[in-house]
């Protein structure tokens, strides 16, 4: 029998338990472009009430959401104060200029936590030969930072220089529940702190679809406007919703096993000549950096000879991510397969 893959590359290959997977067959599903899906309607409300903000709206990803969120918050020649590690810079295809029309001002930090008279030193004077500076982004946890989570304190520093200087406020919580889990911290503190809030089910969680952006009344208003300009409207999106709604209400504190799997290989790491550094474990992300003569293409060639897959996040860097699909079983054999390398 063929030994079970071991996948490293993201929470997001998750697949649905069995649980899961009755929950969704079980789904009652309407029309949700007409607003008739009951299942999509009861996660959208579960989930405004979970972090204390009038509405939510349920969205095919994480990108989308934050994409939305974005056009909701500017205007055109309008500019995003975010960080160079940022997934709304990085990883959503240009979207800020493609959807937006707006520029990026980025600011550059450790491991894409920054502080609050970073972000003041980069709001644009109001110049006509300058971008108007709308709206500041973070990300929490921070993929590129290696799952790094924000200081809560900080955070309420950035929400003063927001309020001072009107500037929007949005999250990029792809992995918040990894964050909230790791900082022992509330959905409620942060709904109100943020104008919106992106949230991925698709991720640790475990949901195979889907991304809620949660906001006030009028910010969802409009953004079921945008997100049907992005073609984003979904029908019987019922079946979705409900892994959604199963992950929320059921996936949330396990999320705590997955940050014990990273440490635990963290340790092994440490303890290996050709590991260079590794970013310190906050939650279910392990980011090393090998030494110089080491063959990073090898070393992933080798991991996949034994059935693991991961991936490379720059020159000499490679991110492993825990999530729920992985055993202990597995965990072990990842830790001798290092020592053996």
């Amino acid at each position: 029998m063929e030994e079970t893959i071991l996948d490293l590359r993201s929470d997001t290959v998750t697949k649905p338990t069995p649980e899961m997977l009755e929950f969704m067959f079980s789904a009652k599903v309407g029309d949700d472009v007409f607003g008739e899906d009951p299942s999509v309607n009861e996660l959208q409300e579960y989930a405004a009430d979970l972090f204390g903000m009038e509405a939510a709206l349920f969205c095919s990803s994480g990108t989308q959401t934050n994409q939305i969120a974005i056009k909701i918050h500017t205007q055109p020649a309008d500019e995003v104060i975010c960080d160079a590690l940022s997934h709304v810079y990085l990883y959503e295809g240009g979207g800020i200029a493609f959807n937006s029309g707006a520029s990026t001002r980025l600011i550059h930090s450790q491991r894409g936590i920054f502080e609050a008279k970073q972000v003041i030193e980069n709001i644009n004077q109001e110049n006509v030969h300058f971008p108007s500076s709308r709206l500041l982004c973070v990300e929490n946890t921070v993929n590129k930072g290696g799952g790094a989570c924000w200081d809560w304190n900080e955070l309420v520093k950035l929400k003063e220089v927001c309020q001072n200087n009107n500037l929007a406020f949005h999250l990029d919580g792809a992995r918040l529940f990894n964050a909230l889990v790791a900082k022992n911290q509330n959905t409620q503190q942060y709904g109100q702190l943020f104008d919106t809030i992106s949230i991925c089910l698709s991720k640790g969680l475990g949901a195979p679809v889907g991304s809620l952006l949660l906001g006030s009344n009028q910010h969802i208003q409009k953004a079921k406007r945008i997100r049907k300009v992005m073609g984003g409207g979904m029908r019987q999106a019922g079946f979705l919703a409900a892994a959604g709604l199963f992950a929320l209400k059921n996936n949330v504190n396990r999320l705590a096993l997955d940050h014990q799997k990273a440490i635990q290989i963290e340790r092994v790491l440490k303890s290996l000549n050709w590991v260079k550094k590794t970013l310190a474990v906050e939650t279910n992300i392990l980011i090393f950096e090998v030494q110089e003569n080491f063959e990073i293409i090898q070393f992933l060639q080798y991991l996949e000879n034994h059935n693991i897959k991961a991936v490379s996040m720059g020159k000499n860097l490679v991110r492993f991510v825990f999530h729920l699909d992985q055993n202990e079983e597995q965990i072990n054999h990842l830790s001798n397969i290092l020592k053996n390398a």
